[in-house]
């Protein structure tokens, strides 16, 4: 479902993405609309399936995890990857993909021996490759809604030449 966004819809949405604990009232000041009008776009954003949800944003670090990495799997059953990405709960992130993987799998480990345990557990269905992620340069990333006119094509370049 396609839905038109206005200018007050996108700075609601910048706004959800960057602070999603916003009462209506404080959404409404900082958007510059009221706080029924201000309730009604995040409801309509909400039944369209533009805002998906609203969580709290941890750090994993502090919650004990010191290692956080990315295993690549190579290609194999479909079935038995999701089986086991769901009885492993290190996965934080999993990403069916195209290219020479077949998933690219981001999980948070205590520790070496933890992280060893993990992969092992993926190396039994078929090839990996792990990455232990050293610095995160850009997480939760707040998105505006794209503009296809906004998006510079290097074909239209060489069609126009």
């Amino acid at each position: 479902m396609n839905i038109e966004l206005d200018a007050h819809d996108t700075h609601i949405l910048a706004e959800l993405q960057a602070e999603a604990r916003l009462t209506m009232a404080e959404l409404g000041r900082r958007v510059h609309l009221s706080q029924p009008a201000v309730t009604e776009r995040v409801r309509k954003l909400e039944a369209a399936g533009v805002i998906t949800g609203y969580r709290a944003t941890v750090d994993l670090n502090r919650l004990g995890y010191g290692i956080r990495a990315i295993i690549r799997v190579g290609r194999c059953d479909y079935q038995r990857v999701i089986k086991l990405i769901q009885q492993s709960p290190e996965v934080v992130n999993a990403y069916n993909v195209t290219g020479e993987d077949s998933w690219i799998l981001e999980i948070a480990v205590i520790d070496v021996a933890h992280l060893d345990a993990v992969v092992s557990k993926f190396c039994l269905l078929t090839d990996t490759s792990t990455s232990i992620i050293l610095n995160p340069a850009r997480e939760h990333q707040p998105m505006a809604p794209a503009r296809h006119e906004d998006v510079k094509s290097p074909l239209k370049k060489v069609r126009n030449a």
